[in-house]
């Protein structure tokens, strides 16, 4: 696409990009073993529901875990572009574990999607909503019963979660999936077959729905969602796996997968009748090379595998990023206006730098007239309400070309 610059290569360090997860304490750390609840369900159960008419009540589903309280609310209306229309510049800012812990990104970043007429992605990690005590309910692919690469949640954490879950959906956030246990390299997602892929996405939804029999909260409010209509699509950890995981989730109805990376800023296509989200490249501030649009990929190229880095630097570093993710969106903006993906984790490395660029970009770019800050199922439905011969056209293009917009969209 004649963009001739050179790319980061992260190469080992891909493996370790999602290993430094946020523990429930919101502390940072790389390996845990501990694990999670829930009986896997069958696959074929699980598909996605067909849609039909709502007869207005609020329908409690299996031990009262989850329900089925309508349509969603507030989602965007997919409109087919008008010709010589201009495209809107979608932007998606995804969360990947989605715990509420003791440091309350999860509900404060809530509030900034909010006050900034944003929508988001959660990709919730299943074994967050499970006690340690249940952890044997956990049975991960090519691993022993219970075991988890990441730690499970204290008990405060599941039900802080749990009222972030209910109030992210209400609000028109997307809930998704990123699995359960975390397996990054040997033994992990890239070494799954399809069919412990599937077993891994069976778990994920049984965990989130039947999160009261195994926590034992039963007073509880249930999560006002269907997880079998609601969760249609997800990221594989350290976006390992992807080929069989797509073979494994066919037949659950995903929308999309969000699993690969190192994109240009294209617009998207569809792989195996499933849209592609991958994470893209964008021109790193003050480098002549191209960073994965993550959280942990600055980190890797400012202070390799520390979380806690020089002070002195923090500043220069959250600009870096900053101006990174907006060199990226003004590339599109100003050019082909595809869609831009931005991908995080609720962290507090390096003094919390990335998730301060982070809100600084979206009070920037979302309340703008002509972008749609949106989630990956609000942008998958806009993209088949498109012509297909358009959304072909709009692949043609490199990221900063500026198209004849009247020709282009008939």
């Amino acid at each position: 696409m004649g963009i001739g610059v050179a790319v980061i290569a992260l190469g080992a360090a891909a493996a370790t990009a999602y290993a430094f997860m946020a523990g429930p304490s919101g502390t940072t750390e790389r390996d845990a073993n501990l694990a999670a609840p829930g009986a896997a369900a069958d696959g074929a159960a699980a598909a996605k529901a067909t849609e039909e008419v709502w007869d207005g009540k609020v329908k409690v589903l299996g031990d009262g875990s989850t329900s089925y309280t309508g349509p969603q609310p507030g989602q965007l209306k997919p409109e087919r572009l008008k010709p010589g229309e201009k495209p809107p510049q979608f932007v998606v800012f995804s969360w990947d574990g989605a715990l509420e812990g003791d440091d309350h990104l999860f509900s404060h970043f809530r509030q900034v999607a909010r006050e900034n007429k944003a929508h988001m992605t959660f990709f919730l990690t299943g074994i967050y909503l499970l006690p340690e005590s249940k952890k044997t309910l956990y049975h991960p692919p090519q691993h022993s019963e219970g075991a988890a690469a990441i730690s499970y949640p204290t008990v405060p954490h599941i039900k802080s979660t749990l009222g972030q879950l209910r109030g992210a959906w209400s609000d028109g956030n997307e809930i998704g999936s990123h699995f359960n246990g975390h397996f990054c390299g040997p033994k992990g997602g890239g070494e799954w077959s399809p069919t412990e892929w599937k077993s891994e996405t069976d778990q994920t939804y049984s965990f989130i729905k039947n999160w009261k029999t195994n926590t034992g909260f039963t007073k509880e409010a249930p999560l006002p969602f269907d997880p079998d209509r609601e969760v249609v699509g997800g990221r594989a950890p350290c976006l390992e796996g992807q080929q069989n995981l797509l073979t494994a989730i066919k037949p659950y109805g995903w929308r999309y997968d969000a699993s690969s990376s190192g994109d240009f800023q294209l617009w998207p296509s569809k792989q195996d009748g499933i849209w592609n989200f991958p994470l893209q490249l964008v021109p790193l501030q003050g480098k002549d090379v191209q960073v994965l649009s993550m959280d942990f990929n600055f980190l890797y190229n400012q202070s390799g595998d520390s979380t806690q880095g020089d002070p002195a630097k923090f500043a220069g570093w959250q600009a870096q990023v900053r101006g990174s993710y907006m060199n990226g969106f003004n590339r599109v903006y100003n050019g082909s206006r595809a869609p831009m993906f931005i991908g995080n984790h609720f962290e507090d490395w390096n003094g919390g730098i990335y998730m301060k660029a982070v809100e600084n970009v979206m009070k920037d770019v979302c309340p703008r007239q002509d972008v749609r800050c949106v989630s990956f199922r609000e942008l998958a439905d806009w993209l088949d309400a498109q012509d297909p011969k358009v959304l072909g056209q709009l692949r043609m293009l490199d990221p900063a070309q500026v198209p004849d917009w009247t020709a282009l969209i008939k």
